[in-house]
């Protein structure tokens, strides 16, 4: 049966989803392991340092997208500071804090904050089948938590390594939310404003806090995930 045009987009949108969350899971153990030795704030800047240049590299001309409007700032700056800052800072955090398979299984919770914020703020349509799928995630998610919380080995840390983790995936939810209002505009300058004012905070903010330079390959690894 052929797709109706109203459904080709959906189905079109869904799958790049879907890729976007492959390619977000593939990075989150790279994340961890290059970002050894090294500062969140550090980590998370460079991150963004390499998708604000994926950004600057996938602008598209002005006849195929719109541009950034100045109105368009506090939005981006609000984006950059969920997206950005905090959501990268606590998941380098997290990752330095507890494993990366329960970092991973953790992050699965954006979808569930990204859904709860459009379903309030956008009355998104939310039937039985999308609730009973929240409802398993967040499940998965106490059932992480409870595990490090009784954990006597240094459950302690992990647990606040996995804490930092669900701060991440609430700070995304907040990003993905607010960036639905640029739906129309570039994604490579939203990707690049957004990203290069992030990686500029939490440059600064390394700084500020002393954290160790990182090597030229660990630079690049990031850069490269990013």
């Amino acid at each position: 049966m052929a797709l109706s045009s109203q459904a080709l987009p959906a189905l079109r949108g869904g799958l790049l989803a879907l890729l976007a969350a492959a390619l977000f899971g593939v990075s989150t153990p790279l994340v961890q392991q290059f970002g050894v030795g090294l500062g969140a704030f550090s980590t998370a800047a460079l991150l963004y340092a390499g998708a604000a240049a994926v950004g600057l590299l996938s602008r598209q001309r002005i006849d195929r997208e719109a541009r950034l409007q100045r109105s368009d700032l506090p939005r981006l700056l609000a984006m950059a500071v969920f997206g950005a800052a905090i959501g990268p800072v606590a998941l380098a955090w997290g990752l330095q804090n507890t494993s990366g398979t329960s970092a991973s299984l953790m992050l699965t919770l954006e979808a569930l904050f990204t859904a709860v914020l459009a379903w309030r703020l956008y009355h998104e349509t939310m039937d039985g089948r999308v609730w009973t799928a929240m409802a398993l995630l967040l499940a998965g998610g106490m059932v992480l938590v409870l595990d490090q919380g009784l954990r006597s080995d240094s459950g302690g840390a992990q647990l606040w390594g996995l804490l930092a983790v669900l701060l991440a995936t609430a700070a995304w939810g907040v990003d993905n939310t607010l960036s639905r209002a640029l739906a129309e505009r570039d994604p490579g300058q939203v990707v690049m404003a957004k990203a290069l004012l992030g990686a500029t905070a939490t440059g600064a903010l390394a700084r500020v806090f002393g954290e160790p330079v990182p090597s030229a390959a660990a630079a690049l690894a990031l850069l490269a995930v990013g």
